[in-house]
């Protein structure tokens, strides 16, 4: 981990921040007035701004990266290592980590057996979009259409946008790709069947509605992340996803499970699919694959649907798609070290333990806070759904958990929330997810902030 060092006077450089960074999810009309945040170091779960303060950050890099903590020098210098033997060359080639590293993965998806590299979440769900209408092209074209679910999020370029459950954050850049249908959410919390014990398998059964709808012939695949992430952290309900599987089976729609945020250990398991007992065509993961030291992304696929693209006898028959950073080695020699840390020190167990330990402190928090509607979560990644009153389950305003996250921040700890993504007034949940090194101590300094932060903005 990395030592302390003497603060430094970044005058100069927030000035520069200012005049020439354009950052993400930002308005930056307000930095004319006030200095933009600037992160210049971190150790284990702790970081520090440019004024030399201390936060706790409960986001693993406030998108859900970090997930080993900051600071981990075997991943640094599995990067450097590998940079200086050889750092990049086309992935139409193999590169020895990016082999090691396939194996190992595919290893821990029984079922799954192809991993093609890339750089980002929206880059690999891409990819498994282009997979899907290749295939349909192949086929006459009409097995095109790919669903996605009210509420999930699947990347931010057009045709990731174009499968994007989240209206607010559609909202400007239509026109859409076509082909693309919505299927209904899961949140029981805002479900018209309330508490009924088979509303898991009733959602399922509406996507089949909607498959016969639109002609089953016409339907290639459905993109489904495995907890609703930025929507609200939404877990399946009972019955769920394997009745969507049995869905799939009987109409010949591939399942594409996206794991951008819950893959690589946020839930107990290698993979949040692993716990509903299915057997996906197409998974997708990013984030948390080499912690954030490196830019890597995977789609991962069966070996029936890699065997769609060897028809010898097609000059188009291939693949025929390129992405230039997946051919850099850094990025799976940082998974690699990953995985390793994740195994040796058995984080998985740790989050399986941290994640029900955090989930009863906010449980507690629940019994404190009127305010507080829901919370719901597996392994490390936990929601906090804050309502006017309980009876009428009415979300707050989105400017309720903006002022909560904000005095979290302004007392040492980094929080996440909806960020203007849901349509209907529904930005209204504190989002937590620390890293897989959590203790006991850190999950108690998060839920304290919070508790303490609902105590001074909530009147």
């Amino acid at each position: 981990m990395n030592m302390p060092t003497a603060p430094t006077d970044f005058n100069e450089l927030v000035e520069l921040d200012r005049r020439h960074v354009w950052h993400h999810l930002t308005h930056h009309k307000p930095l004319e007035e006030k200095d933009p945040l600037v992160i210049t170091r971190g150790d284990g779960m702790r970081i520090w701004d440019q004024n030399g303060k201390e936060h706790l950050d409960a986001v693993s890099g406030a998108v859900w990266t970090v997930n080993l903590g900051y600071g981990q020098t075997r991943i640094a210098d599995a990067v450097r290592d590998q940079l200086m033997e050889m750092c990049y060359f086309a992935g139409s080639a193999g590169n020895l980590p990016g082999i090691r590293y396939a194996e190992r993965l595919t290893a821990k998806m029984p079922g799954l057996s192809r991993v093609y590299y890339c750089n980002s979440g929206t880059e690999a769900n891409e990819k498994g979009f282009k997979m899907v209408r290749q295939i349909a092209a192949k086929d006459g074209g009409r097995k095109h259409k790919i669903l996605y679910r009210d509420r999930d999020y699947h990347g931010s370029s057009i045709a990731t946008l174009s499968a994007c459950g989240q209206g607010e954050r559609k909202a400007q850049y239509g026109p859409f790709v076509p082909g693309f249908v919505e299927v209904p959410h899961v949140s029981r919390y805002h479900s018209e069947l309330g508490d009924d014990p088979d509303f898991g398998v009733k959602a399922a059964r509406e996507i089949e509605r909607i498959i016969e709808r639109e002609d089953p012939d016409t339907v290639g695949s459905i993109c489904l992340e495995p907890i609703t992430a930025g929507g609200g952290a939404i877990l399946p309900p009972e019955g769920y996803f394997e009745t969507v599987q049995e869905i799939c089976r009987k109409h010949g729609v591939l399942l594409h499970i996206d794991e951008v945020v819950c893959g690589i250990g946020r839930t107990g398991t290698w993979f949040g699919y692993q716990h509903y007992g299915i057997q996906p065509d197409i998974v997708t993961m990013a984030k948390g694959v080499a912690s954030g030291y490196a830019a890597i992304a995977v789609t991962a696929t069966t070996e029936d649907v890699f065997n769609r693209f060897k028809d010898d006898d097609d000059p188009m028959g291939y693949f025929r798609d390129i992405s230039t950073f997946g051919g850099c080695a850094a990025g799976p020699a940082a998974a690699l070290a990953t995985m390793d840390i994740i195994e040796e020190q058995n984080l998985l167990e740790n989050v399986t333990e941290m994640g029900e330990y955090m989930m009863e402190k906010l449980r507690g928090l629940q019994n404190k806070h009127e305010i507080i509607g829901d919370v719901r979560g597996k392994g490390l990644f936990a929601g906090i759904e804050l309502v006017l009153d309980r009876k009428s389950r009415k979300p707050v305003h989105e400017g309720v958990p903006i002022r909560i996250a904000a005095d979290c921040m302004d007392h040492g700890v980094v929080i996440g929330r909806t960020n203007r993504s849901i349509t209907g007034g529904m930005n209204n949940v504190l989002l937590l997810s620390p890293a897989l090194i959590a203790g006991q101590s850190e999950i108690d300094e998060i839920v304290e902030a919070v508790d303490a932060a609902l105590g001074r903005v909530v009147m």
